[in-house]
């Protein structure tokens, strides 16, 4: 049976002293996967010199495209970007400051089993100044909180999912708060997770564009917003993922689902 094909994509803003060395480790690991490949780059805005070396790198790597945001939009501006030029049946992302290795994803495809929609990375050890890993500890258990969650790292950037399921979501946050927009949705809408450990690295370069008191107060609110939508709306995705093995908690989101969207017809998978 012929492999899956596969997109790889990198959100890129100012990451200029790592994303080549990312686009190269992605065009070895897809080649040996499988024949029918591409690697994206979605270009945020960059004002260092991201967008000559890509230009660069598309001459050494014919698979490359580049996505190019002409002012700063986000990172989940940036994710979403990425999942919308995406072709291929999986889709592999995480973030082009290289603090993950791409190297393990050829750990993660055996993982896309029949059965297995998303395979969701979890960090070992956080390799960050000891104020991001308390604030990281503590955001993770509100999240796990308020949202329920069943995967063990919602705030883990490496994953690999079925393009035809992130497909059926549809994503709205233009920051990092897309991260736990797309998982919980995709957990709403039954689609199947398996959590895989990977190595989380120091960043060589540049500096995180999260970490700040006013992006800080900006997320608290989104949290809230996101919640109030999910959680006590409850309005879920339509498109419902393998409906005949749904849980009866599962069935009772998609009535509930059904009965938001005026009882419209649910997509298959």
């Amino acid at each position: 049976m012929p492999r899956p094909s596969l997109t790889i994509f990198f959100p890129c803003f100012n990451d200029s002293g790592t994303i080549g060395s990312l686009v190269a480790e992605a065009d070895v690991v897809a080649a040996e996967y499988t024949p029918d490949y591409e690697i994206l780059v979605v270009d945020d805005g960059s004002t260092d010199s991201s967008r000559e070396l890509l230009e660069g790198l598309q001459k050494k790597y014919p698979r490359l495209r580049i996505i190019r945001h002409e002012k700063n939009r986000g990172y989940g501006a940036a994710l979403q970007s990425g999942f919308a030029h995406a072709t291929k049946d999986l889709v592999f992302y995480t973030d082009g400051d290289g603090q993950y290795d791409v190297f393990e994803l050829r750990r993660l495809l055996p993982v896309m089993q029949d059965g297995v929609d998303v395979v969701n990375g979890y960090k070992i050890a956080r390799s960050d100044p000891w104020h991001r890993i308390i604030i990281g500890k503590v955001y993770l258990r509100l999240m796990r909180l308020l949202f329920n969650f069943h995967v063990r790292d919602v705030d883990c950037d490496f994953r690999l999912i079925r393009r035809r399921a992130v497909g059926t979501i549809h994503l709205h946050h233009t920051s990092g708060m897309i991260c736990l927009e797309l998982v919980k949705k995709l957990e709403l809408a039954g689609y199947r997770f398996a959590d895989f450990p990977v190595h989380h690295y120091h960043r060589q370069h540049g500096r995180s564009q999260f970490f700040n008191i006013r992006r800080l107060a900006a997320t608290g609110l989104n949290i809230l917003r996101l919640w109030w939508e999910l959680i006590v709306r409850c309005r879920t995705p339509v498109g419902i993922a393998h409906q005949g093995e749904s849980s009866p908690r599962h069935r009772r989101q998609t009535a509930l689902a059904d009965a938001a969207a005026g009882a419209a017809p649910k997509e298959t998978t």
